[in-house]
């Protein structure tokens, strides 16, 4: 029989659980601000927690490439991503996920349709309601594209796009679909040509949607109107124009 967990060790995954949510919404929403030092101390005080359970969440929260720790300085939330790297996270989710959604679409047996069409009406939901918009749209596009990823069978590729985070960076540069509207009608698009078992379908409503979230993202930037548009056959070997 497994060792009964201490009453302390369970406080503090509660107050981590707590802690971790909070934090990470600072960040995404700018009420922490890229490369800022986090006072560990006067996060816990403003949390009503413990330094131990915020040092959790901060070691949480450097998984997820939102904090980094430097010897001597601490942690500090990293800083936003420029308009080059925003261009290259994009053309490696242009040449990852139409494939994902082609492969989506071919077998019919493990058509993750279902599962698409349920995430979207839970967020659809969840936008009527009253709570974080725009956490509920960072959450729900993660869970969207990872779902068609998963759907692939291929779990390199799948780790692979996990580790760029990129949910989480695009979302932090500008509110760029602000109710969701958009993003709803471009994922509906990809989940009907999947549930049709349309793989060229599938594959060209992913990618559309990829060039219009990389125009929709780039807005953050000034100077973006001269942006050359995402090619299809890889990274474009052209300048950004800053």
């Amino acid at each position: 029989m497994p060792p009964r967990q201490s009453s302390e060790s369970s406080r503090v995954k509660a107050a981590v659980s707590d802690a971790y949510p909070s934090m990470r919404a600072s960040i995404l929403e700018g009420k922490i601000p890229p490369g800022t030092r986090i006072n560990i101390d006067a996060v816990s005080r403003s949390l009503g927690v413990s330094q131990t359970p915020v040092r959790e969440a901060l070691q949480r929260l450097e998984g997820d490439n939102l904090v980094v720790y430097s010897p001597g300085r601490g942690y500090s939330t990293t800083p936003l991503l420029d308009l080059a790297e925003l261009r290259s996270l994009f053309e490696f989710r242009l040449l990852v996920e139409p494939w994902a959604a082609r492969s989506a679409a071919v077998d019919r047996l493990a058509n993750p349709a279902g599962v698409l069409g349920s995430e979207l009406a839970a967020f659809r939901s969840a936008m009527q309601g009253t709570g974080d918009r725009r956490q509920a749209l960072v959450a729900h596009d993660a869970r969207f594209h990872d779902t068609i990823l998963a759907a692939s069978g291929n779990d390199v590729v799948r780790h692979a796009f996990a580790q760029t985070h990129c949910h989480l960076h695009t979302f932090r540069l500008y509110p760029a679909d602000v109710d969701g509207a958009i993003t709803v009608a471009e994922h509906s698009a990809i989940r009907e040509a999947i549930e049709a078992c349309e793989p060229e379908q599938a594959e060209a409503a992913m990618a559309e949607h990829i060039r219009n979230s990389f125009g929709r993202f780039a807005q953050a930037f000034p100077g973006n109107s001269g942006l050359p548009p995402l090619e299809d056959s890889g990274p474009s070997t052209r300048h950004i124009v800053r």
